[in-house]
């Protein structure tokens, strides 16, 4: 068995997964909120107990993994969202596992893209089929995330970064005055994460509210203020049922189209641009209705580039596990020289 974590600030994902015929199998998969525990250690004790793995049968999990958000140095963390620290060695000594690793969470969803199947793929954009080379991520959720995958020849190699704090570049004249807006709300410099993200979509409608003075009727006010503000925006600004949202949720795709394409340039994502995280699959219908693609090709000079890379949304809420999972099994089989991927083919190949 892998034991598999996706680590955020208010919640944290663990499951465990084994292969058959070499795909990755969930076997089990808990969600807890973060703020209940004083460390990961405590969490992952809890999802053991729970599933009955008791210390005795702990050696039935060859590896573990765990996609964290931030940069791992040294194989250490410390979360900027919560009071911990984790250490993967110290892990391993006090829950008794052999291997364990960290990854960057956007790293470790890169390292599952290629454990995904055609069905859990959004196809925007076919690009120019059966071409090979570098892959991009970009992922908007609680913050935004952006990964490289480079291709060395024979695999995709997953490349961590925190591009989503690179600088806002607006590109229209509603944009500039919503960078002039945002400076003067965080007083100075104003990253992409700021735009393209939760805290950006609700931030894009307050700046259509406050600074292009669009109507916010009395029953909308009432449930941005009972209800997830980002899904109030979401929803009306789909099914058009209220103007301000609908220009919020239009700006938003908007940018994030044209930072995809940013990122795209940068690395030359000939294989292809994938974008993950939470609000894509929510907000699926505007991302087909072609803005978002508008914003990604329009790059001047090198729109012609551009419509060849292939663009896919990723629908599928575990790659970031199934990532770690994958990532998990490999480093541990370099190690023992024994692959549970391998293992699980041979097994149907003997048959």
């Amino acid at each position: 068995m892998i034991l598999a974590g996706d680590v955020g600030g208010t919640k944290v994902v663990l499951a465990l997964y084994e292969f058959a015929s070499g795909r990755l199998t969930l076997l089990r998969e808990c969600r807890y909120a973060a703020r209940h525990f004083p460390g990961l250690r405590q969490i992952i004790e809890q999802f053991l107990t729970d599933g009955g793995i008791t210390e005795d049968r702990r050696a039935e999990i060859t590896a573990a993994c765990f996609g964290v958000p931030g940069p791992v140095r040294h194989g250490t963390l410390k979360l900027t969202n919560l009071a911990w620290e984790i250490d993967g060695s110290r892990l391993a000594v006090d829950l008794k596992l052999e291997h364990i690793y960290l990854l960057n969470d956007l790293e470790a969803n890169a390292f599952g893209i290629a454990e995904l199947a055609p069905e859990q793929l959004c196809t925007l954009s076919e690009g120019s089929p059966g071409v090979i080379g570098n892959r991009g991520l970009i992922s908007a959720g609680t913050g935004l995330g952006q990964a490289f995958l480079v291709w060395d020849g024979r695999a995709h190699l997953p490349v961590a970064s925190e591009g989503g704090h690179a600088d806002f570049a607006p590109r229209t004249d509603d944009e500039i005055e919503l960078l002039r807006y945002l400076r003067k709300e965080f007083q100075g410099r104003v990253s992409i994460e700021r735009v393209v993200s939760g805290m950006g979509l609700t931030s894009l409608y307050s700046f259509c509210r406050d600074i292009k003075a669009m109507e916010e009727p009395a029953w909308l006010k009432e449930r941005m203020r009972a209800e997830d503000p980002n899904a109030v925006i979401g929803e009306l600004g789909q099914s058009g049922e209220s103007e301000i949202c609908r220009v919020a949720l239009d700006m938003f795709v908007s940018a994030y189209g044209a930072e995809a394409g940013n990122l795209a340039l940068r690395i030359l994502a000939r294989g292809g641009m994938y974008v993950g995280g939470g609000i894509a699959p929510k907000i699926l219908p505007k991302l087909r209705e072609g803005g978002f693609m508008q914003a990604f090709l329009d790059k001047g000079r090198l729109s012609e580039l551009l419509e060849q890379f292939p663009v896919n949304i990723i629908l599928e809420s575990r790659a970031a596990l199934m990532g770690a999972a994958a990532y998990a099994e490999a480093r541990a089989a370099e190690s023992n020289g024994r692959s549970e991927r391998a293992a699980s083919t041979a097994r149907i190949a003997s048959v």
